[in-house]
């Protein structure tokens, strides 16, 4: 009997000693669970923000791809307006009444001369009429050209483009910005 009550005694030191390690096992696995979960939710609250910021930056740039696309529409749509207006001002310089043609080429001629004295005036076929009759002319010559005449040396060193669209150009040039603002202001 003694033996069954040392043995009884052994097996209840084990069992309380057993007991004892399944309780601190069981801690201590509790300690690790909470550890990993803290881990873990640490882990989705930093993909959750990395990945917020890459949403950010993506819409950001979806803005800017859109603001810029808007932009280049509105400067075409621009340069469309103001190519049509070049091209409707030239249209109309060069379709104008002979007398209005003829009195704009007097005055092309008379700041030319002062320049290049007795030149040689070059002008579209059919125009030479409306130069008859300008003292100083050297000579003129009908030439497939715009709208507008080119004065010339005797020698042919120098030359004075008045064609109506060398003009426009040149005023264009100078004058785009007021042009703009007059026109999208």
């Amino acid at each position: 009997m003694a033996l069954d009550k040392v043995m009884d005694e052994i097996l209840e030191g084990a069992k309380k000693d057993a007991d004892l390690l399944i309780q601190s096992a069981e801690k201590e696995k509790a300690i690790i669970l909470q550890s990993a979960n803290e881990k873990i939710l640490a882990e989705r609250k930093l993909e959750a923000k990395q990945l917020e910021e890459m949403l950010k930056r993506l819409r950001q740039q979806e803005t800017s791809s859109a603001e810029l696309e808007a932009k280049r529409v509105v400067l075409n749509a621009r340069k469309d307006v103001l190519d049509q207006v070049f091209s409707g001002t030239l249209k109309e310089l060069s379709s104008m009444a002979d007398s209005e043609k003829s009195r704009l080429y007097a005055k092309l001629f008379a700041n030319g001369a002062k320049v290049i004295p007795q030149p040689n005036v070059y002008c579209p076929k059919g125009e030479a009429r409306l130069l008859s009759g300008i003292p100083g002319i050297g000579s003129i010559q009908e030439t497939d050209m715009d709208a507008g005449v080119i004065l010339e040396s005797k020698d042919g060193m120098f030359r004075l483009d008045y064609r109506f669209r060398t003009m426009l150009e040149d005023i264009w040039e100078k004058e785009l910005k007021n042009v703009s603002n007059i026109l999208f202001a």
